[in-house]
């Protein structure tokens, strides 16, 4: 079994949850309130500045030139499409620039940092999976399901395509490499720092379904 095959088991729970959650189905069948998509658009846009930074500096613990390679593309790659949610749904949708994070947004972010410059390299990788894996099987099981035609359908297109597949390999595949040399203890760690960015991407969905914000 490979090691990314052990951690898709013990999140299997969470990712149950996420795939059946109210923002997921009903964005699946294109009927999503408006304003909560908007939301989510602007935690994303708020979410993905930051996620591109713990990309980035995980990627400077990199054992080989080839992953941090890697990792400083997926940085750029989380950077351009938080430019192309300003360009495209800001502008269609109205969304304001302004709104600052809700909770939920600050707690991944503030994890996900926290891990990628506290924590080992194969802790942080783990770590920075969920957004990769999660969202690609989420992207897959929408397209593949989806209501059509759908007000959201650039969105499903996005993390149902080839591209993003790609990077998600990539992820996939330097974690695997990882633990397969790492110790007992790293691997325990790092399927730790997996469940708790699966949860975590699970408190996001819900903070945008939600339109969460902070209690004082």
């Amino acid at each position: 079994m490979k090691f990314t095959d052990h951690l898709w088991a013990e999140a299997l729970p969470v990712y149950t949850k996420i795939q059946a959650h109210p923002f997921n189905q009903e964005l699946m069948a294109g009927t999503l309130p408006v304003e909560k998509f908007k939301f989510y658009i602007r935690q994303d846009s708020l979410y993905l500045a930051e996620f591109s930074k713990a990309l980035a500096v995980t990627g400077t613990h990199a054992g080989t030139s080839q992953e941090l390679l890697d990792f400083l593309q997926f940085a750029q790659n989380a950077i351009l499409v938080e430019r192309a949610l300003h360009e495209s749904y800001f502008k269609e949708y109205h969304i304001d620039h302004q709104a600052g994070m809700a909770p939920g947004c600050f707690a991944y972010t503030h994890y996900l940092l926290a891990t990628s410059t506290f924590e080992s390299y194969e802790v942080a990788v783990a770590a920075l999976l969920p957004c990769f894996w999660i969202y690609k099987k989420v992207g897959d099981y929408i397209y593949q399901r989806q209501t059509k035609p759908n007000p959201y359908q650039n969105w499903i297109n996005t993390y149902a395509g080839e591209s993003f597949a790609n990077s998600v390999q990539k992820a996939l595949n330097t974690c695997d490499r990882l633990a397969d040399q790492a110790s007992e203890i790293t691997r325990k760690q790092m399927t730790e720092a997996y469940v708790t960015a699966s949860r975590l991407e699970y408190v996001f969905w819900d903070s945008a379904y939600k339109l969460e914000k902070w209690p004082v």
